[in-house]
C-alpha cells in the first residue's frame, strides 16, 4: 500500500489546470513503514527522497476522480546538478500514483519540474515546486 505517502509528515501541494488538479508530496524514504516500501519496491534509506504525483479529474459534482497517464520530470538541486527523475505508475483500487526516488543531501533545496499528462488528454499539465529535506 503506497497510501502511507501521503501522509502527516510529508510536504505536500496542488495544482489547478482547470479540470484537473495535479496532487504531489516529498518525503524522506525513511519515512515509509519498512512493510509499505518492501511492497512497492522502494528503498528506505538517508539521502533518498520520494516524490508522489497523482493526477485528478473534477466530475460533474465537483469530486476528484485519479486518472491514468504518463508523468515525467527532473530534480536539480541548489548547484544546478540535474538528475531525470524515472516514474513508476502504481495502482491500488481505483487511485493512480506515480513515484520516484531520488537522492538529496539533508537541507539541500531541491526543485522539480514536473510534467503529467492525463490519459486522453492532448497537453501537458507542467508543474514546478521546490522543497527542502531533513535526514531524521
Amino acid at each position: 500500500m503506497v497510501t502511507g505517502l501521503f501522509s502527516l509528515q510529508a510536504h505536500a501541494g496542488s495544482e489547478d489546470f482547470g479540470n484537473y488538479t495535479v496532487l504531489w508530496s516529498v518525503l524522506p524514504s525513511t519515512f515509509l513503514a519498512p512493510e509499505v516500501a518492501e511492497a512497492n519496491n522502494l528503498q528506505r534509506s538517508k539521502g533518498i527522497g520520494i516524490v508522489n504525483i497523482a493526477i485528478m479529474k473534477e466530475n460533474e459534482n465537483g469530486s476528484l476522480s485519479p486518472v491514468s497517464g504518463q508523468v515525467e520530470g527532473k530534480v536539480s538541486n541548489d548547484i544546478q546538478q540535474v538528475r531525470f527523475l524515472a516514474f513508476r505508475r502504481i495502482q491500488e483500487g481505483d487511485a493512480v500514483y506515480f513515484i520516484a526516488e531520488y537522492q538529496y543531501s539533508s537541507g539541500q533545496l531541491m526543485t522539480f519540474n514536473i510534467t503529467a499528462r492525463p490519459t486522453g488528454h492532448q497537453q501537458d499539465l507542467a508543474l514546478r515546486f521546490a522543497h527542502t529535506l531533513f535526514s531524521d
